[in-house]
């Protein structure tokens, strides 16, 4: 009896352990599902809330209101609830982060609802995903009267997504809109077709998004070209491709510059968008002045663009797929970390860049100015002919020789800057004295009230207090062309960064006039993350590669050449169209040595592949046994560790 006793306590022992147990692991799972926490374990902290939002929260001095909307798990696809949990896990650490001045509230809207009709209200928009499907999963934000929204909050912008919550906030929290000034001989606009086109069929072009966001951000206004005076309101004016500007525009700038404004400008010694955005005429130039520059200013600044030169790098070359096959080309720049200035915060967030065609900027600024180096080619770099790069990247790559030179693509230049026009506007002292005898008489009868109203203000000749101008030698990378892709949706059409081109120019622009703090937030570390070792590795490859590709060209020329001489040294006439023994030979010669450089070739490749291949594997091996080798090391140590302590005690 007391056998069957003992089984039943430890059958009843076991079963209450097993219970036990049971109630801790649903007691664990419940208490910690209910806690939203997340482990960044990303070397740039891609999904850690940025210092830069945190700054902005909590320097809200208005109650915040965030609405977010998404259609239950029921109806949201699959691939949707993941993303939708992302995004209101980050919603509700911006919230706890806040203080209290976030208020976040979550709809469902489902069909005819008032939760659907505060979505449409807000601008929130239903997305279709099939015939008799939409879901909502948007943002919306308010402060006082001030009502912004995120229509739709896309997966493919995944990364940018505090970005676009923190810009949302800002929207909102901002009593009133910085304004900022755009003049541009480039469509960055957009343009309406004339009737005769739009009678075709032919529609208008979209404004550039790179402006389109700043639209978002701050009040943008088209200033022309032919402008004599900018808006004193202005607190920015950011000038792009300034092609055939003339003195007095040119003079309008510089006395914005010297009343405090700041500048930002894109020059470019070989435009392709001068093209008025047709691609065929982007690639040939035409359509438009395809250089730029600020000859005056660039003179009263010291500063040099040199005129019909682009920078070639073999370092941060780009590699496109043409005829079937890879095309290195050298003088579209896929500028990577290296090439920026890490310690400045226009650029330290930003590793992927995109300049095609970009010029080189040098020179000595006067006294009180300083200039810095924001974005720089290579060593592996030179300067080559503007019309060379456009139609002969084959010659780039035969003659390229390295000027162990890095190239300055953008600065930054800083200080009280003195006028480019000491003499005053342009054209003033010509004027003078030139009046008709019928002008002088009718300005008597006008009298002294008339006269002082008409008598122009004098010109400014040096700024009160320190300003800032960035200039980059290049306005290419701004077009949609080289820094955005497009994807659809949902059949919504759907624009995402190609690579880091938004962000720099959005970051330029906030540093200059608007909210340093997004700044810390749109620099976020890029997921793209390219292999820089290899890069180096093919460079140095195609490097070699070229050498023997130079070298059987010339043997090719002092072939064709040495045929001519012997076939010119022929005295009868009937034997023109026979190879002569010594031709034979020579031609027999040049067929030895291309198979010799087709071998020659084919050992770079195969070297370089090894090498690629040797680098993959050993980084492979690091992964998979790295880890289990250093946690073997550890317990080792650790066990003779206490092996030792037991011995001493």
């Amino acid at each position: 009896m007391s056998e069957k006793k003992k089984q039943l306590e430890t059958w009843l022992y076991s079963a209450a352990g097993v219970a036990g147990i049971f109630a801790i692991v649903v007691l664990a799972n419940w208490i910690f599902g209910s806690i939203r926490a997340r482990v960044d374990l990303t070397e740039s902290r891609l999904f850690t809330l940025s210092k830069g939002t945190r700054e902005m929260i909590k320097g809200l001095d208005t109650q915040v209101a965030l609405r977010f909307y998404a259609t239950g798990d029921e109806a949201m696809p699959v691939f949707m609830k993941s993303y939708a949990r992302q995004v209101e896990d980050l919603l509700l650490e911006i919230k706890g982060a806040s203080g209290g001045k976030i208020v976040l509230q979550k709809f469902d809207p489902k069909p005819d609802s008032d939760a659907e009709d505060s979505a449409e209200l807000d601008g929130v928009t239903a997305q279709a995903v099939d015939l008799d499907r939409s879901i909502y999963l948007g943002l919306a934000a308010s402060c006082l009267d001030q009502v912004a929204a995120v229509p739709f909050l896309s997966p493919s912008r995944e990364d940018l997504l505090e970005y676009d919550i923190a810009r949302l906030i800002a929207q909102v929290s901002r009593p009133k809109k910085n304004v900022i000034g755009v003049m541009s001989a480039l469509p960055v606009f957009g343009n309406m077709p004339n009737p005769m086109m739009m009678q075709m069929g032919q529609r208008g072009s979209e404004p550039w998004v790179f402006l389109s966001d700043l639209q978002g951000d701050f009040d943008v206004r088209e200033i022309q070209a032919s402008a004599t005076e900018i808006d004193k309101d202005v607190t920015l004016l950011v000038v792009v491709h300034p092609a055939d500007l003339s003195e007095d525009a040119e003079y309008a700038i510089d006395q914005f510059l010297m009343r405090g404004g700041r500048l930002l400008v894109f020059v470019d010694p070989l435009c392709l968008s001068a093209g008025g955005g047709n691609p065929q005429q982007m690639m040939m130039g035409g359509g438009g002045q395809d250089s730029s520059t600020l000859k005056k200013l660039f003179e009263g600044w010291g500063l040099t663009l040199e005129p019909g030169k682009v920078v070639a790098d073999m370092e941060y070359r780009s590699i496109f797929n043409r005829d079937g096959g890879p095309s290195v080309v050298p003088v579209v720049l896929r500028l990577t970390a290296g090439a920026l200035d890490a310690k400045d915060v226009i650029t330290s967030g930003i590793d992927d860049l995109m300049f095609p065609f970009a010029g080189s900027l040098s020179g000595k600024p006067p006294e009180g100015i300083q200039m810095e180096t924001l974005i720089k080619s290579s060593k592996q770099s030179q300067l080559v002919d503007s019309m060379t790069a456009r139609f002969s990247e084959k010659q780039i790559l035969k003659d390229f020789a390295p000027s162990n030179t890095e190239y300055a693509l953008a600065v930054r230049l800083r200080g009280k800057f003195k006028t480019a026009f000491p003499d005053g506007k342009p054209g003033e002292k010509k004027d003078e004295g030139k009046e008709g005898e019928a002008k002088a008489d009718a300005e008597k009868k006008d009298g002294e009230k008339k006269e002082e109203a008409d008598k122009s203000p004098p010109g400014l000749k040096e700024c009160k207090e320190e300003t800032a101008v960035i200039v980059v030698a290049d306005a290419d990378f701004l077009s949609d062309q080289f820094a955005v892709r497009a994807g659809n949706l949902f059949g919504q059409r759907i624009v995402m960064p190609a690579n880091g081109n938004l962000a720099l120019v959005q970051n330029m622009v906030d540093q200059l006039g608007g909210d340093t703090r997004l700044i810390g937030v749109r620099s976020r570390g890029s997921q793209r993350r390219p292999f820089t070792l290899i890069q180096k590795m093919e460079a140095e490859a195609q490097s070699r590669y070229q050498e023997k590709i130079n070298s059987l060209e010339r043997d090719l020329e002092e072939t064709e050449q040495r045929l001519g001489e012997l076939q010119r040294g022929k005295k009868d006439a009937g034997q023109a169209m026979i190879l002569s023994p010594e031709q034979q030979a020579e031609v027999e010669r040049f067929h030895k040595r291309r198979a010799q450089v087709r071998m020659e070739l084919k050992q770079v490749r195969k070297e370089f592949r090894q090498d690629v291949e040797s680098l993959e594997t050993t980084i492979k091996w690091i992964n998979i046994a790295g880890m289990p080798a250093l946690v073997a090391v550890a317990g080792v140590a650790l066990a003779w560790a206490a092996r030792r302590r037991e011995k001493a005690s």
